[in-house]
């Protein structure tokens, strides 16, 4: 790859690493990370299965079928918070294998298809609800029943569903500043990244664009987006991975064989970013370390 920057170099070093650790997948999306484990999971949507990565055992199948699972998170408690595209549903595993609808329908309609989810610090869950996984392939295939795509709060301790934003395009990858003031979205079809000021309860604005030009080729979109713990911003895009500092402005772009889905931090002092990018799973190191996730301390 092109030798980076300065700003990238800082981050990701002089010569960075990018190294392919799976392969042979059909599209691979919502990486997250185990740190009691020590191991990745990731979501491989077409071919409805859920992966797991291990540094000593490789890639092996976890869950088939996975609904075409796509974003996951963990809450503080360990369970596993899955955005389901066959369902329409966000759910909560638990460590015993039960399970708990979160998310399924928006005043009597169901949701499109959630693709993304957080979980904050204080335990409350962001998704976003494009409308991808009705489509096939990604999906199942059938009528939209709501008439927008949008970013939703279920506020902690609560079954609450409140509707953050309604006016995306195609709303996908989201994350927090590490002080958790500030809620980023990005909107696949628009290809720009939106940020919304946090108040007391919740998003206060209505989330100014931060950051456009995120590409809508055949090279990368805006799609998975993270944070570390300095305030820059990772998201997919074309070419690989941009980082952005906390105002937006590019610093660079990490350069991947592959178009990247999704992308999330992990591995030993959580500065590893995983990266899935379409037909495989690949790993680089970097000087950073991820903003504060509940499940950091749960190893």
């Amino acid at each position: 790859m092109t030798r980076p920057g300065a700003e990238l170099a800082a981050i990701f070093g002089a010569e960075p690493v990018v190294e392919r650790i799976g392969s042979g997948f059909r599209f691979t999306e919502g990486p997250v990370w185990n740190p009691a484990e020590g191991a990745l999971y990731f979501s491989d949507m077409p071919g409805d299965v859920r992966r797991r990565w291990t540094e000593d055992d490789g890639v092996s199948e976890v869950r088939r079928p996975s609904n075409k699972g796509n974003g996951m998170a963990y809450d503080a408690r360990g369970a596993l918070l899955v955005c389901e595209h066959s369902t329409s549903r966000v759910v909560r595993e638990e460590p015993d294998g039960s399970t708990t609808v979160l998310a399924s329908h928006w005043e009597g309609r169901e949701l499109n298809s959630p693709n993304d989810v957080i979980v904050t610090l204080s335990g409350d869950v962001y998704f976003t609800d494009p409308t991808y996984g009705r489509t096939a392939g990604f999906g199942v295939e059938r009528k939209q029943e709501l008439d927008f795509q949008g970013v939703y709060q279920i506020p902690a301790g609560t079954d609450r569903l409140e509707l953050v934003a309604a006016d995306f395009e195609q709303p996908n990858g989201l994350c927090m500043s590490p002080d958790e003031s500030v809620l980023y979205v990005n909107d696949t079809a628009r290809a720009h990244i939106r940020a919304f000021r946090m108040g007391p309860v919740g998003p206060e604005s209505r989330g100014p664009v931060l950051a456009e030009g995120l590409g809508g080729g055949d090279d990368g979109v805006a799609d998975g987006m993270k944070t570390d713990s300095a305030g820059n911003i990772y998201v997919t895009g074309p070419g690989g991975v941009w980082a952005l500092d906390p105002s937006g402005a590019h610093l660079g772009t990490l350069g991947v064989p592959e178009v990247v889905g999704n992308l999330n931090w992990g591995g030993p002092g959580w500065s590893t970013l995983f990266l899935t990018a379409s037909t495989s799973l690949y790993r680089v190191r970097t000087n950073a370390v991820g903003a504060p996730v509940p499940n950091m301390r749960r190893a």
